[in-house]
């Protein structure tokens, strides 16, 4: 049975199977920023603009084509550490969770967005874990590129929050 909603605050829901405790890697990163978070959320939804303002997301393809914004049960097509990835909403919560699966060449992979008003703004967190060999090969040669590339992630939202609606 899903936690209660006093139990999801501040903390992300996960599926037995990618709990941090079973994953082969575990990232965490969270920002406050000074924008609202309505605007953070408009930003992190709209997927097919990642590419202009996250550098490390290229070809995101929602499925089916026409459309711009992510929602519960959309599938979408990406690219990310130079990985083609096959994704799915899994958790929509509007302008509070967001999470979806990937999969791809020696990678299942979990990401989660929380977020929550602070004082003068709003805290956004996200988290990821990941099951496969290319991710652990990835942790041992490069072991802190994906929570480097998560924190500019969310820096960049920050900047692109900051400038107003999409």
């Amino acid at each position: 049975m899903p936690p209660s909603p006093a139990e999801a605050a501040g903390r992300i829901i996960w599926p037995p199977e990618f709990a941090p405790a079973v994953a082969k890697v575990h990232v965490r990163n969270e920002l406050v920023m000074a924008v609202p978070r309505s605007i953070a959320w408009a930003w992190l939804s709209r997927a097919t603009r990642w590419p202009a303002w996250y550098p490390n997301s290229a070809n995101v393809k929602l499925v089916p084509p026409g459309q711009d914004d992510l929602g519960p049960g959309v599938k979408f097509t990406w690219k990310t550490f130079g990985v083609s990835l096959s994704s799915e909403v899994l958790e929509w919560v509007p302008q509070a969770r967001l999470a979806w699966n990937a999969r791809g060449l020696g990678v299942y992979a979990y990401h989660a967005w929380l977020l929550e008003d602070s004082p003068g703004g709003c805290r956004v967190l996200t988290e990821e874990t990941q099951h496969g060999w290319a991710c652990r090969l990835s942790a041992l040669v490069f072991p802190r590129r994906m929570s480097q590339q998560h924190q500019v992630w969310l820096e960049q939202l920050a900047k692109q929050a900051a400038s107003g609606a999409p």
